[in-house]
């Protein structure tokens, strides 16, 4: 499974110029590679996010989550988040956990990962606990 040039090029746009909150990437079958379904703007909400990703169908998907320290330091962590929700195809399944980690070696930077076969276990206290 290959990776689109502009795949990359949108994560990089989200990781160093912030133009993005969130990416959402779908494996698209019949080009063989990974592409870019949705970006959404810095202002965007955590809920927008979640709200994006299909509840029937795998995604990959980068959110960028900032938060304030214990010691008052405004920080920022980015998330690669597998969404896999148990409904879907156990083909579509098989697709993305088969390619995850290929296309993960070409996003660097990244500092977390998440495993999500239901919104509970990607929720932003989720990511709180993850990031602190």
């Amino acid at each position: 499974m290959g990776v689109a040039d502009h795949s990359k090029a949108t994560y990089l746009e989200l990781q160093r110029k912030k133009v993005h909150r969130y990416v959402i990437f779908k494996i698209d079958e019949k080009k063989k590679e990974v592409v870019v379904e949705k970006t959404g703007g810095p202002a965007e909400s955590y809920d927008d996010f979640a709200a994006s990703l299909p509840e029937n169908d795998c995604r990959y998907a980068i959110y960028d989550f900032d938060f304030v320290t214990s010691e008052n330091c405004q920080k920022s962590k980015i998330f690669f988040i597998a969404w896999s929700p148990s409904v879907s195809r156990i083909r579509a399944k098989m697709l993305y956990a088969t390619s995850k980690d290929r296309f993960r070696r070409e996003l660097e930077g990244i500092h977390y990962e998440i495993q999500a076969t239901d919104p509970t276990e990607m929720d932003l206290e989720v990511l709180r606990e993850r990031a602190n």
